[in-house]
């Protein structure tokens, strides 16, 4: 794979040029202001595909290529996109199939963003030829440094051309029905499928009850996800390998496995959006670290910050401003996690449609005479500064396990209440290490251990194949595991282990865990340590036999009190 490689810790943002065609003055005007605000790096193309292709074969790259000229003489560097976030009107209404099915089986109208299905042959081809297209115009372009491809990932599509994909992907993986049904625990309620032709995605009009069958869906989604990303990415790869390829991953987001999407990376790029001045801004500090963290963990080299805001964004609840000085100490915050760009969506405010509202380094007011332009000069001269510092990271010794597909089970495992708290059990442990100024890798259970001397584990309900030999072995050769309650309950097709709680994990962890108490949000218990001290604890209670564990803590109340 190739790497990004920059002379410099990267700033700027999403140009978004294709809207203002009609304006040729401005890309004199933007090139001058980008100079003052120190930036080095743009985004160029994203969502630009009625620009690019106006007409079904049609190319228009004149206006492309004069930006990337301009740019590139007054030294700036840009990730140049494809357009796959949002296709044309045009191609929705000549190749309906392009468009989205909902779980209901009604096929989506033209519209918004990422309205299309990634199986689509039609859709597939329409991007390869676009990308195609991109790469031998520009692949060679000086300015050029890597692609951005599409844009946040996200959704599903459950058109009949993705159901027969996702039998043909369940053949590939169970082989035949008898071990389908057996993964899927059928027998309950009378689910069991008698033949593929019968098998079909969740949907609140269907089938939701079947546990292995959600989990089989949201591992299919990602698998078609990358396939596509696989697909969009060939030509790029083909025709342009010295190139590194990413796309911008979402802040806490588990609509995708992206421990597994990382794999079609060259490297990780993520966009940040912190709700700072919240009542809860050192939460929200701590939950932009620990994506940060996870964004470095999933490549184990430098991540891009490929969008933030330099001032407020338009889509939240209560949009604060930044208090002077935040935009310089949350970009900072993100560099000594381990980036190397910096970067804003956008570079100039819309003037109209959905986000015209949202921060940008230009303002409405159309000059650099504005705080928020201060504060974007104010990052890029630091980042000018600490340039020594690109390509570094933190060395992390402690591993916190956090994984998308046991959160997926998690959410779908019906007890013993409805909220587990998985990810704030997560940012909890997360925020323990931090608060003592320890490094942390966020990695999922496929990773292997080698090099940590501490690997946290919270609510390791599910354990995919192969991680707990790895968490034994790590024991054994002398790291430190933790783990909590509501751990070892299931195999990777979530069917509950027999012969114990935690299931493989019992004799590393020298417990059996005979029952589980649900807690109501207003009920807590106590942990009575054997100093004396008195912990609280609430959500869950698991009722523990030590074996050959050592007990240093009982619970104060209910009827288990004084047990482990």
């Amino acid at each position: 794979m190739a790497e990004l490689k920059l002379p410099f810790i990267g700033h700027g943002g999403d140009y978004n040029t294709d809207q203002w065609r009609d304006r040729p003055d401005i890309l004199a005007e933007d090139i001058r202001l980008m100079k003052l605000a120190r930036c080095t790096l743009m985004s160029v193309g994203i969502f630009a595909w009625a620009a690019l292709e106006p007409e079904e074969g049609r190319y228009d790259f004149d206006w492309l290529r004069d930006v990337l000229d301009r740019l590139h003489e007054n030294g700036i560097s840009v990730f140049l996109a494809t357009p796959s976030g949002a296709r044309p009107a045009w191609m929705s209404r000549r190749y309906p199939e392009v468009l989205w099915v909902r779980e209901d089986g009604l096929r989506n109208f033209h519209g918004g963003r990422h309205n299309h299905c990634f199986t689509s042959p039609v859709y597939r081809d329409f991007v390869g030829r676009m990308n195609r297209a991109l790469a031998e115009r520009f692949g060679n372009h000086p300015a050029v440094v890597g692609w951005h491809i599409s844009n946040e990932l996200s959704g599903a599509c459950h058109c009949e051309l993705c159901q027969r994909a996702f039998r043909d992907w369940l053949r590939a993986r169970y082989g035949t029905l008898e071990k389908l049904n057996q993964a899927w625990w059928t027998g309950f309620w009378s689910k069991t499928y008698d033949s593929w032709e019968e098998l079909r995605s969740p949907s609140r009009v269907g089938e939701t009850a079947v546990h292995g069958l959600n989990l089989a869906w949201r591992r299919f989604v990602t698998h078609q996800t990358e396939d596509f990303l696989r697909v969009e990415a060939a030509p790029l790869r083909e025709l342009t390998p010295h190139l590194p390829i990413t796309t911008n991953l979402m802040e806490s987001f588990d609509g995708l496995d992206y421990g597994s999407l990382a794999g079609e990376l060259d490297f990780a790029s993520y966009d940040s959006y912190p709700r700072w001045r919240a009542p809860d801004e050192e939460r929200q500090a701590m939950l932009a670290a620990f994506n940060y963290d996870w964004m470095r963990s999933l490549k184990q080299r430098p991540f891009a910050l490929m969008e933030s805001t330099p001032s407020q964004v338009n889509w939240q609840p209560v949009c604060k401003l930044k208090k002077p000085g935040m935009h310089l100490l949350s970009s900072l915050q993100v560099v000594a996690h381990g980036a190397d760009t910096v970067q804003y969506f956008q570079w100039r405010k819309s003037r109209g449609a959905a986000e015209k509202f949202h921060g940008a380094v230009v303002d409405h007011a159309v000059h650099e005479h504005t705080r928020t332009f201060r504060d974007a000069q104010a990052v890029g001269a630091m980042l000018e500064k600490l340039a020594d510092l690109r390509g570094t990271m933190p060395g992390a010794k402690v591993a916190l396990l956090f994984d998308t597909q046991n959160r997926w089970a998690l959410g779908d495992c019906q007890g013993p209440r409805d909220d587990l708290g998985y990810f704030d059990t997560a940012l909890e442990h997360y925020r323990a290490l931090k608060r003592q100024n320890v490094d942390v890798d966020v990695v999922d259970e496929t990773r292997d251990l080698t090099g940590y001397c501490l690997v946290a584990a919270p609510m390791l309900y599910m354990l995919r194949l192969g991680a707990a030999e790895r968490l034994t072995r790590f024991v054994e050769d002398g790291g430190t595991l933790v783990c909590t309650c509501y751990t070892g309950r299931a195999d990777e097709d979530d069917l509950c282990f027999l012969g114990g709680f935690p299931g493989p994990l019992r004799e590393v962890l020298g417990i059996w865990v005979e029952e589980t108490d649900g807690l109501y949000d207003s009920e807590t218990n106590g942990i009575r340590m054997e100093d004396g001290a008195v912990y609280a604890c609430s959500t869950m209670c698991d009722l523990i036999h030590p074996e050959t564990a050592r007990t240093l803590g009982r619970y104060t109340a209910d009827f288990y009190a004084g047990d482990p």
